[in-house]
């Protein structure tokens, strides 16, 4: 049943898009779907982008809420980025990204949902297309401090600050930063934070990223996906949660050029997680094991000896993966490298 009413709304939305009849909001009847208001406001700030250089697609976001990643944030390869906060309604994102992905622009997508929309007044959404074009509604009835800023490819809107200037912040913080677009949006919010930020406090926090192109497999095209659902500091913590992420995908990274046969590419990889996560194990380990699969014992010997003392339990592992191919079937080798550091 609720796939139905989805299904139904989706193409109802998209068939008055198609013969003109979303107009202006006079007299509009919220379209099926579109919830009631809520009670309260469940976010603050936000900021949606699209990177000029790679075409990544990002949302950030930071509330005094409970598990803001679950509402807000909303992107797809090749379609599009939505936030929807304020008084949330969830279809602006859905059905937001269907309607991009269909090929009408933020604008027109944005224009649309708002005019089908009653409660039009409590909602504040930005949203960016694949192409790079914006845009963003802050309803009359936002609470104050509201405000909402567009820039090339990106968007940034914010509600219930302590103080005025959060939005000229964000737009400074995204436009001034460098690295790739998840660093950017993380700047951006950590530059909200400190021109006063939600006037309630802090809770929780979240960043999404995706690919450019769609590749048929979603769950690829999701670069990043983080979450702080409940923390005193959320932006410290999805700082370091970004940190490890970015460690693992260089794991991964490794991963896959040792499965391609090409050693040394992984090897770099697997280094690069390290020197993220110093005093992690799990790089370490699988480092070592590359090199001695290689044949490189000498050098994968101290790493073991590392991995060891951060992590016994790795001693453990060491046999298991031999039946598996991921280690030599040498029994002298295998000696060794249980025997190191004892």
């Amino acid at each position: 049943m609720l796939r139905s009413t989805r299904a139904c709304l989706l193409l109802g939305t998209l068939a008055a898009f198609a013969t003109g009849l979303a107009a202006g909001p006079a007299g509009a009847q919220p379209a099926a779907g579109h919830s009631g208001v809520p009670r309260r406001p469940v976010s603050t700030y936000s900021i949606v982008a699209r990177d000029s250089t790679t075409g990544e697609l990002g949302v950030a976001v930071q509330s005094h809420w409970f598990s803001v990643g679950s509402v807000v944030p909303w992107a797809a390869s090749g379609s599009g980025a939505v936030a929807t906060q304020s008084f949330t309604d969830p279809a602006y994102g859905a059905l937001g990204l269907e309607m991009m992905r269909s090929g009408k622009s933020a604008p027109e997508t944005l224009a649309g949902l708002v005019a089908s929309d009653a409660n039009e007044a409590v909602r504040q959404v930005g949203m960016v297309d694949a192409q790079g074009r914006t845009a963003v509604h802050t309803g009359a009835s936002a609470i104050a401090e509201a405000c909402d800023r567009t820039g090339p490819a990106f968007t940034v809107q914010a509600n219930l600050m302590l103080k005025e200037g959060v939005c000229s912040a964000m737009v400074s913080a995204y436009t001034t930063s460098s690295g790739d677009l998840a660093e950017r949006l993380m700047t951006t919010l950590e530059a909200a934070q400190e021109a006063g930020g939600d006037l309630r406090g802090k809770q929780s926090a979240a960043l999404l990223v995706v690919a450019r192109h769609p590749s048929g497999r979603p769950w690829e095209d999701r670069l990043y996906d983080l979450r702080v659902e409940d923390h005193p500091d959320p932006l410290v913590e999805l700082r370091r949660v970004l940190t490890v992420a970015r460690a693992y995908r260089h794991m991964n990274e490794g991963d896959e050029h040792v499965t391609a046969g090409e050693i040394d590419r992984a090897l770099e990889e697997y280094r690069r997680a390290e020197e993220l996560l110093p005093g992690r194990s799990e790089p370490i380990f699988w480092h070592a094991v590359t090199l001695a699969s290689e044949g490189n014992v000498e050098e994968a010997l101290p790493l073991f000896v590392r991995a060891y003392e951060l992590h016994p339990a790795w001693r453990e592992l060491v046999p298991r993966i031999v039946a598996v191919g991921l280690l030599p079937d040498d029994p002298e080798l295998i000696d060794r490298i249980l025997g190191t550091g004892r």
